[in-house]
């Protein structure tokens, strides 16, 4: 009886999510990928089972309750049956009954959208989870990115996923459902997004203070887009010139102990490849929009957009900001 009302709670907490994340729409009733409608359907056949259970249990107290009332000094009483061999019977095959059904029918779901090798034709990417953020590697087109993954339209996409340290959990809702990253362990999940698009989603594990900003940006566009995308992300970093000599000093920093820019250093590999990171949307992971103020105020404090970051505050000058925001701009 206790789970029935926590399950409504949840049902339209989840639904309303719709309404509340105005353009992050995290619903699972809104799927967009043949990998999202199964578990949709599947929620609501068990919803619909529960929903049918409980009205006929809450009918039957409220009937209860009101057929057998105390009138004054006059007080009814049901009628009681005992030893009642069809009633122990039924309380007991028909339970049965519903969990076997429900059973047969989520088994037959998850072996379904089980897929340990990628069908022909899809796009291959591996996903590996960091504290905190995500790293995007397309093998076969050589390419490297993090926070956002993008994808062609209507084009199966196969998804390895792989963690860096500790358990993390990879979740866009409306595409597929949760599947854990898990260190020395390789997971996969697949997808197709049928509609143009950006597709939200996170971490589903706690992982640690800023599991909750370690945030998913699946962008779907036309399969002509995708592939300048494509060919964008090829190309090296681009040789501007710069003023205030940025590149230099982002070479004498402890930046490159940690980043890379195809092209000019390929050392680091702890933190985001940035070769292309003002072709992002977002930075650190989707917890703030990629401007100007906010790269800026990223580079001076960390903590000030994702507290407990793991890039540290390596305390920049005003000077050595200016000629790093300067070189970062041109990445592009």
């Amino acid at each position: 009886m206790g789970r029935i009302p926590l399950l409504l709670i949840l049902f339209f907490a989840t639904n309303s999510s719709i309404a509340l994340a105005g353009p992050e729409n995290l619903s699972i009733f809104d799927p967009v990928s043949p990998a999202a409608t199964p578990i949709r359907d599947l929620f609501m056949l068990v919803f619909g089972v529960i929903g049918i259970i409980f009205v006929i249990t809450e009918g039957a107290l409220i009937w209860s309750i009101i057929r057998y009332r105390a009138k004054g000094d006059e007080t009814k009483e049901p009628p009681q049956v005992y030893g009642s061999n069809p009633i122990e019977v039924a309380w007991t095959v028909i339970p049965i009954i519903i969990v076997f059904t429900l059973f047969l029918v989520t088994t037959r779901s998850i072996y379904s959208l089980d897929m340990q090798e990628a069908p022909e034709g899809a796009l291959k990417v591996k996903a590996t989870g960091h504290q905190w953020w995500w790293e995007f590697e397309y093998e076969d087109l050589g390419i490297t990115t993090a926070g956002e993954l993008h994808v062609p339209e209507g084009i199966p996409v196969f998804v390895e996923l792989r963690s860096a340290d500790v358990i993390h959990s990879f979740w866009v809702p409306r595409l597929a459902g949760k599947i854990d990253c898990i260190p020395n362990r390789e997971n996969h999940l697949w997808f197709q997004a049928d509609e143009v698009g950006t597709w939200y989603g996170q971490c589903a594990e706690f992982c640690g203070s800023q599991h909750a900003k370690m945030l998913i940006r699946v962008i779907s566009e036309k399969e002509v887009d995708f592939n300048s995308w494509v060919a964008n992300q090829q190309l090296q970093a681009a040789e501007i010139p710069t003023e205030a000599n940025g590149k230099e000093t982002f070479l004498s920093l402890a930046c490159i102990n940690c980043h890379n820019i195809q092209g000019v250093t390929t050392v680091g590999g702890f933190g985001p490849d940035l070769t292309h990171l003002m072709s992002r949307d977002t930075i650190a992971s989707g917890a703030a929009n990629n401007s100007t103020d906010n790269l800026r105020l990223w580079l001076q404090n960390p903590d000030s957009i994702k507290e407990g970051a793991l890039m540290p505050n390596m305390m920049l000058s005003d000077k050595e900001i200016d000629a790093l925001m300067e070189y970062l701009q041109t990445l592009k």
